[in-house]
């Protein structure tokens, strides 16, 4: 029998789910979208491969820092006015950076952009919490994972068409045009998930406060450590993909494809496996699925980076499986981390994308350039952050999950 509510509720679901993965792009585009363009931009403006790295660890740092800003202010005004203002701002500094005329230029420009893009991300994060409770949560949180995780894998490729066909500067222009088709969907299609009766106080000293009780939380605080060591193993190859691809594997611009499909191909895996597991298994069973898959994938690849000559398959292919487990538990740990401040998710939301985005700096800024000039020193690198993830995570199990009760902030 048709039911025109279950209908109409699954439609709305979906374009929901659609529109925060939309959201979420922003991020990844403009991280990986102008990879291809590092040996270009260097040579035009004269900059060191210290410089170009700056581009991409000052962005994560903006990006990271005002995560705490929008968090708190979408708990306090509303999801979709914190969006569609951050989003303005992105496109107006993808402007000044297709215009960019010197370094120092493009250096403030990428500063801009990571100020406005991580609006759309931590919002985002919110918003599924907000509409979705329960499997249906998970669910959600894996499909946008599903819909996101194809960023990574078309951004490195259409930026090298366009480095190849048009210059860098192409790149930007087409960050431009994606910042407003973002801004042209959400406001016709993000409804509002925070009626003004579940909105808290904007004053900088309630915020203050909330964010102090949150730092001092333990149970949240382990979560968000070890979701951004799991993904700090992966945006190790990430960030340094340039080496990887011209360095080791001898790739072109046009060849970035070779590394980010099989990667998106493992997160999507992972993504689509942990939504299939909702209402089946925990989310302590998902996360520990996860970690089993990350630590083989990570040993097995150093392994074959200290023993095997160095190939597209013994360099992407663990580094793929990896990115399948670390997007199986991403969700899981997400949502745990959300549910323990249930009348603040935009600031538990903001948290976690500042521990996460700040360690992405500090990776692209100082790991990868340690790094990424030898294929063991990597696979050792993504060891290394995988076994502290899963530290962490035991002392979680052990400390936090035997029924001690979540701190509500008031």
């Amino acid at each position: 029998m048709h039911d025109p509510a279950h209908h109409s509720h699954r439609r709305f679901g979906l374009r929901l789910t659609f529109t925060v993965a939309l959201l979420a792009m922003l991020a990844p585009f403009s991280i990986d979208t102008y990879l291809p363009s590092f040996p270009d931009i260097a040579q035009e403006f004269a900059a060191s491969p210290l410089a170009m790295q700056q581009t991409l660890s000052l962005y994560m740092l903006a990006f990271a820092v005002m995560m705490l800003v929008y968090g708190p202010l979408s708990d306090a005004f509303g999801r979709k006015n914190v969006v569609l203002v951050s989003v303005v701002a992105y496109v107006v500094s993808s402007i000044g950076c297709a215009l960019a005329t010197d370094m120092r230029w493009l250096l403030l420009m990428r500063v801009g952009q990571g100020l406005s893009a991580s609006g759309a991300l931590v919002v985002g994060r919110a918003i599924i919490r907000d509409a979705f409770a329960g499997a249906a949560a998970q669910r959600v949180m894996s499909q946008v994972m599903l819909i996101f995780a194809v960023a990574p894998a078309v951004a490195p490729i259409i930026g090298g068409w366009l480095h190849d066909a048009y210059g860098w500067r192409s790149v930007f222009w087409f960050l431009v045009l994606l910042g407003l088709v973002v801004w042209l969907w959400a406001a016709f299609f993000l409804p509002e998930t925070l009626p003004p009766v579940g909105r808290q106080s904007g004053h900088p000293r309630a915020i203050a406060a909330a964010y102090w009780r949150a730092l001092a939380t333990g149970r949240f605080m382990v979560l968000i450590a070890v979701i951004a060591l799991n993904f700090g193993g992966f945006f190790l190859y990430i960030a340094g993909s340039p080496d990887v691809m011209y360095r080791h594997l001898h790739y072109a611009a046009n060849d970035f494809g070779r590394l980010f499909v099989p990667l998106v191909a493992g997160l999507m895996l992972g993504a689509f496996v942990s939504g299939r597991m909702a209402g089946r298994f925990t989310h302590i069973q998902a996360v520990g699925a996860g970690f089993g898959l990350m630590l083989a994938a990570a040993s097995v690849n150093l392994g074959l980076a200290a023993w095997l000559a160095h190939t597209a398959y013994t360099i992407i292919v663990p580094v793929m499986l990896y990115a399948t487990g670390m997007s199986l538990a991403m969700p899981n740990l997400s949502l745990l981390a959300l549910d323990v401040f249930p009348s603040h998710r935009g600031l538990a939301s903001a948290l976690q994308g500042f521990s996460h985005a700040g360690f992405n700096a500090v990776v692209a800024g100082l790991l990868a350039p340690l790094l990424s000039h030898r294929v063991e020193f990597l696979a050792a690198g993504m060891l290394t952050l995988n076994l502290a993830g899963l530290g962490l995570w035991f002392y979680w199990r052990q400390r936090f999950n035997a029924g001690e009760p979540a701190t509500a902030l008031a």
